[in-house]
């Protein structure tokens, strides 16, 4: 049975549990974490599981049929553990392993990636989360690399022998994406085998095998784009069980609709009353002008960001900060096999990794095949000021502090840290930003770009919901990004490509944040004598729960 936790009910160790439910479901719980990971070897490598390092996922018609086997398996083994006599943290980790199988297998069976996206196969995260972070000697990693290089032209065919219609800007970007995996196979793998000579014999000729398969595969994408016409699209129905399982909350799609419609007009009103009658248009392109940076700046001045906010956020006391913590995040220039989606993001160590290692905060340049006015028009949108505030997100007090203290909650089974939540991940990085600019952080220029982002956060759960539920149209989405959203054609037009490529995430963002605001402001009316840090290190002291359950563990 799947009940749910009572609402309200405290997380103490006073609540009556039954021990004998609580050892099975721990006993399940360990076990099908050690079968999903091995079915996802990639994805044990990026938790820090390193079991699996030398294998890449089985994409062949048998492999789906094991994945299926064992997800439905393990499914009904959680569906037979009695939830009510669980402790009040085995409870929520139920849950979450509950829907994270769930979504899994709708994902195979329903959603079916691999009959149309060629993202899905490019092997260049799996070899790079090998050569990237420094978990194990690096001879014990050059031998993983071999392992999954090996693999990648069967794969590949298998990949391709699954794939049919495809949508045009999937392709596109896949074409891309594999040519950065051609490059980091062809130069980054040589230049660690240089550093490690004696892994040359073994590593030499599956490289090689590799990059003529990649090469071939490039070559097939290209090929296939002339008749690359699938409606990038999910439509109603399957967005609708999309989104459901990636929120883990009961809002539907048309819901977020409305609420998103209608906190678009509380923000622009906000944005009205601090202005104060000025011009919303002259006083972002006032900012932009004082704030222009460019490819030679941006990594500098996303460092010095980090250290501002950092600083900012110890003297307001906003959040605990941990001493060491600034010597665990590096800066890095995002590599290509991930460019053409986001301009940033947060690379922490995996959850599971048991090594201190560090956390990169991943910045894109520009491409050099973007003429100059795009470029400028990059970094209009990407100005000195908003970039303090995307710092605020995606590191301090965002994703980098959130998923580092996340890593000292350690429950009874592995559930919570490797099925984290990215509704609760965003939402408290969105939070992070209302946070800081309500705390003076950056002064009017950041408040008001603070309030901007809050519209393109809104916005992008309107274009998620409306392009692939409602047929939302490029013309259409372009308007309201440059009109409502005041975004610079160039980040709307990159905008407009990611609802494309991706659906349900860009939805996370808002979702998230209105929920984790909520919990907030109820604590708050809990626990009135706390202070903003007492509340805030209460809300990461669980891992990255669905903030449904965040709120069932804090009792409010």
């Amino acid at each position: 049975m799947t009940t749910q936790p009572p609402s309200g009910q405290p997380a103490g160790d006073d609540y009556p549990r039954d021990e004998t439910a609580d050892s099975s479901f721990q006993r399940i719980a360990d076990n099908a974490m050690g079968d999903l990971l091995r079915i996802d070897p990639v994805e044990a490598t990026a938790l820090g599981d390193h079991r699996f390092d030398h294998l890449l996922p089985d994409r062949t018609v048998q492999g789906r049929d094991e994945a299926r086997e064992v997800l439905a398996g393990w499914l009904a083994a959680v569906d037979s553990v009695d939830d009510v006599g669980l402790s009040p943290q085995n409870r929520v980790d139920h849950e979450i392993l509950r829907a994270h199988l769930a979504s899994r297998l709708f994902t195979l069976d329903h959603l079916q990636p691999h009959t149309w996206d060629p993202l899905e196969a490019n092997p260049g995260s799996a070899i790079y989360l090998l050569l990237s972070r420094e978990f194990a000697p690096l001879g014990d990693r050059l031998r993983a690399v071999a392992g999954r290089l090996a693999a990648v032209p069967a794969s590949l065919e298998a990949a391709r022998a699954g794939l049919g219609r495809m949508p045009r800007v999937h392709v596109e970007t896949a074409i891309g994406q594999f040519q950065g995996a051609v490059a980091m196979v062809a130069e980054q793998v040589s230049e660690a085998v240089a550093l490690e000579p004696g892994m040359r014999s073994e590593v030499e000729p599956a490289r090689l095998a590799a990059l003529a398969a990649l090469d071939e595969h490039v070559a097939w994408l290209e090929s296939r784009l002339p008749a690359s016409d699938r409606d990038p699209r999910l439509g109603a129905e399957l967005y609708a069980g999309r989104l459901w399982h990636t929120l883990d909350t009961e809002i539907s799609a048309d819901s977020v609709l409305v609420r998103a419609e209608s906190d678009l007009m509380r923000i622009e009103a906000e944005i009205a009353e601090l202005l104060a009658g000025r011009d919303v248009r002259e006083v972002l392109d006032q900012l932009a002008d004082d704030g222009y940076v460019d490819d030679s700046t941006v990594l500098a001045l996303c460092g010095q960001a980090l250290v501002e906010t950092t600083d900012f956020v110890r003297e307001h006391g906003i959040v605990t900060v941990p001493d060491q913590l600034g010597e665990l995040v590096e800066i890095i220039e995002m590599p290509e096999i991930h460019r053409g989606v986001a301009v940033a993001y947060c690379d922490p160590p995996g959850p599971l990794e048991p090594a201190q290692l560090p956390t990169f905060f991943a910045v894109s340049p520009t491409p050099s095949s973007w003429p100059a006015d795009r470029v400028r028009s990059f970094y209009r949108e990407y100005n000195a000021h908003l970039l303090r505030n995307l710092t605020v997100h995606e590191a301090m007090p965002g994703h980098v502090l959130q998923l580092h203290t996340a890593r000292d909650f350690v429950g009874s089974t592995p559930v919570r840290a490797a099925c984290w939540s990215g509704t609760f991940v965003e939402g408290w990085a969105v939070y992070a930003e209302s946070v800081m600019a309500a705390a003076g952080f950056g002064g009017e220029a950041l408040h008001l770009q603070q309030l901007k982002m809050q519209l393109r956060t809104t916005i992008n759960a309107i274009l998620d919901v409306r392009v692939h539920a409602h047929g939302m149209t490029e013309r259409e989405a372009m308007a309201l990004m440059t009109g409502r959203g005041h975004q610079e054609v160039g980040e709307a037009a990159g905008k407009w490509r990611r609802a494309q490529l991706t659906s349900a995430q860009l939805s996370t963002y808002y979702v998230g944040y209105t929920e984790v605001a909520e919990v907030a402001r109820e604590l708050e009316l809990a626990q009135p004598t706390w202070t903003a840090r007492e509340r805030h290190d209460a809300m990461l002291a669980h891992g990255s729960p669905p903030p449904r359950h965040l709120r069932y563990l804090l009792g409010v």
